[in-house]
């Protein structure tokens, strides 16, 4: 194995996703071959339907592809069960979508320490680790808040304090600003970009927005099922 795939937190080789809808196969994904390495951000750009989704459910191991392997952590996912999978994706990855799915009943620091009890972690930790990310993402001043009580800046901001308060390797967003005006998704991208420098993690971004995703460090587009760049 070369230094760039030890090095590599995701990475993907051969990688084809088709579907099968009304008896014709549709190919969404077509030999797609990268990676991506700690520290590293990475947008990946295409229209709507272009499959920007669908790659980002295979890297994260939510779905299984038609051929290729992804590795996570130097990992084949093909060769994984669904626990070890899952293990390993808990550990290693957080999410971000467009819509934020904080729990409405809980305040943005209960939101934000619930992976990790979900994982045992005792709730003084959980909570101390929740309020500094929470810091972190200007939002110390809203600990107590539940989410309707939020702007939808600021529940954003919340959902990626909540997916890197486990200290993952490696955030995958989905269009994470997609559902925010442009001042708000200037800011939430900001703020991305700005925890990807301070904690060294790697970010995989999907989006259709061109100009937002060149002040990523890289940019690939998918496009017609392949990935360019």
């Amino acid at each position: 194995m070369s230094n760039v795939e030890q090095q590599a937190i995701l990475q993907c080789k051969g990688l084809s996703k088709t579907y099968d809808e009304l008896s014709q196969p549709v190919e969404v994904l077509k030999d797609v071959n990268f990676s991506v390495s700690r520290g590293e951000q990475l947008a990946i750009v295409g229209s709507s339907g272009s499959g920007k989704s669908t790659l980002l459910h295979l890297l994260g191991g939510l779905d299984r592809p038609s051929s290729g392997e992804v590795f996570m952590a130097g990992q084949s996912l093909q060769t994984m069960s669904a626990a070890g999978c899952g293990r390993l994706r808990n550990k290693t990855l957080g999410f971000v979508y467009q819509f934020h799915h904080l729990l409405p009943e809980f305040t943005a620091l209960e939101n934000v320490a619930l992976p990790l009890l979900v994982r045992g972690e005792p709730v003084a930790h959980a909570s101390q680790s929740a309020r500094e990310i929470l810091t972190k993402a200007g939002l110390a001043e809203r600990l107590e808040h539940k989410p309707a009580e939020l702007s939808g800046g600021e529940r954003q901001r919340a959902a990626i304090a909540r997916a890197l308060v486990t200290r993952p390797a490696c955030v995958l967003a989905d269009e994470p600003t997609g559902n925010l005006d442009s001042r708000n998704a200037a800011q939430v991208y900001e703020l991305l970009l700005e925890l990807n420098l301070e904690m060294g993690l790697a970010f995989v971004i999907v989006t259709h927005d061109y100009q937002m995703a060149e002040r990523a460090g890289r940019v690939m587009e998918l496009k017609d099922g392949s990935l360019q760049g």
